[in-house]
């Protein structure tokens, strides 16, 4: 039997290979797409926001704590069924991140 080489964690890169401001980007734009969708858009975007909120308060919570108080907003907006207020939230909390990367 040959060795086995083990060199670490295995598995999806993280933010979908792409760096984290490109990912946020997205997922933002999606939640704010499916947020008011009958069938399960409100759960999944707000887990969407909540994931995006951990990555970034993870990240730095200071530099991004003015974002992160933002996704939160939107995101009890939206849970609220506030639409409206939630997608001008998540407007204002994409325009606090650097410009994304092209696709």
């Amino acid at each position: 039997m040959s060795p086995v080489e083990v060199l670490g964690p295995k598995g999806p890169q993280p933010y979908g290979g792409t760096d984290m401001v490109t990912w946020a980007h997205h997922q933002l734009q999606l939640a704010g797409q499916i947020m008011d969708n009958p069938g399960g858009g409100l759960l999944f975007a707000s887990q969407t926001i909540g994931q995006v909120k951990a990555a970034f308060n993870e990240a730095d919570p200071e530099r991004w704590q003015a974002f992160v108080q933002l996704l939160e907003g939107a995101e009890d907006r939206a849970v609220h069924r506030q639409f409206r207020e939630a997608l001008e939230l998540l407007g204002r909390a994409r325009a606090e991140l650097p410009e994304a990367a092209p696709v």
